[in-house]
């Protein structure tokens, strides 16, 4: 940095200087235990803690001035020491947080039926009281049992209206299966068939025409006994 840099540094560090001066008057003038004797006890530790800071504070910006590491020097630990009493002080200025009280209400409870154990009114009250609530708890408790049962049914239904489903369901698959006797009627269907066609047959034929048909069965039937004779 130049010379005409450093002048407003250097005049800004001697109105510093003056202003610390006039503040610190008082106390340079006398000494710290007279000055502070008059005082009560929290402005007095607020009094030796900033004299304290305010000498710790000069010593580590003289080291600084003259080229010496300023923190790892002593005084630098001694100023984080000093700034640890500012914080108990500031603590002391708030005091503690409130507590606040939390009533036992068990204890309360008890308390009072031991206070009031002889009354028999009192003791006929706790007694109803008692018993209302017993009543209350088995109501509960019914219909709590009366409410899991009633969600237990439906299962049951859902497997027999299941079961009937499934009879249902082999009742049509036995319907739709032919029966074995239809079967051999349509077998028999076509031998049904010739046989009505033959007997439009002869209703169509003349009597004289069924007398010489007879005839010739007749004449083939001995024939063919005759062949089986022979043989």
């Amino acid at each position: 940095m130049e010379a005409a840099d450093l002048l407003p540094l250097l005049e800004q560090l001697d109105d510093n200087i003056d202003d610390l001066e006039e503040i610190l008057q008082p106390v340079l003038d006398g000494s710290v235990v007279k000055t502070s004797s008059n005082l009560p006890v929290l402005d007095k530790a607020k009094f030796h803690v900033l004299v304290t800071y305010a000498l710790e504070s000069l010593i580590f910006s003289w080291l600084r001035l003259h080229g010496v590491n300023a923190k790892e020097h002593p005084v630098f630990r001694e100023l984080t020491r000093v700034k640890q009493y500012f914080e108990k002080i500031k603590e002391l200025e708030t005091g503690p947080e409130q507590r606040t009280l939390k009533l036992d209400k068990e204890a309360a409870g008890r308390f009072i039926k031991h206070g009031l154990a002889g009354n028999d009114k009192f003791d006929l009250e706790r007694k109803e009281r008692e018993a209302k609530e017993r009543a209350r708890a088995q109501l509960k408790a019914s219909l709590l049992a009366k409410r899991d049962s009633s969600t237990s049914d439906p299962p049951t239904k859902n497997a027999s209206d299941e079961s009937e489903y499934e009879s249902d369901a082999e009742s049509e698959d036995a319907d739709e299966k032919p029966a074995p006797t239809t079967q051999k009627s349509k077998k028999k269907q076509p031998n049904d068939d010739k046989k009505r066609n033959k007997d439009k047959q002869r209703k169509k034929l003349n009597k004289d025409e069924r007398k010489e048909v007879k005839k010739d069965r007749r004449k083939k039937k001995g024939d063919m006994r005759k062949a089986k004779n022979l043989k």
